[in-house]
């Protein structure tokens, strides 16, 4: 049975509170600005047991390579290095990302959009992409 992302790419439509998130997890200004201008791409794919989650934009691509439930270290887009775990529920993969600021990035899968939420302590990001 095939999932509905595969074979799939989605495209950064709209972002609510993504400032907040940054500021949160000690991301500079310029950092951020970039952060909050950019549009990336979210690709996922499975080979095997192995995810591969792709983010691109003009400003940088980083890809991280994951099995469910096994932790991995992680460089995250802003430099920080974590070790973070991922589950799948359905459509919808769960990371924890474990560090000096744990967070946790849910992201829900469907036919048309991928809706992923940030979350660190009190904060709340939510970023909605369309399929491309």
């Amino acid at each position: 049975m095939t999932s509905c992302w595969e074979g799939k790419k989605y495209k950064l439509e709209k972002s609510e509170n993504f400032d907040e998130y940054m500021k949160e997890l000690g991301v500079g200004m310029v950092l951020r600005k970039m952060g909050n201008s950019v549009s990336p791409t979210v690709e996922l794919k499975l080979d095997g047991e192995k995810y591969s989650l792709t983010t691109s934009s003009t400003f940088k691509t980083s890809t991280i390579t994951f099995k469910l439930g096994e932790e991995f270290d992680e460089e995250t887009l802003d430099g920080r290095k974590v070790k973070s775990i991922c589950t799948m529920d359905g459509n919808t993969l769960i990371q924890e990302q474990k560090g000096d600021k744990p967070s946790k990035i849910i992201r829900e899968f469907k036919e048309d959009e991928l809706i992923t939420t940030l979350t660190l302590g009190d904060i709340k990001s939510v970023r909605v992409y369309k399929a491309i």
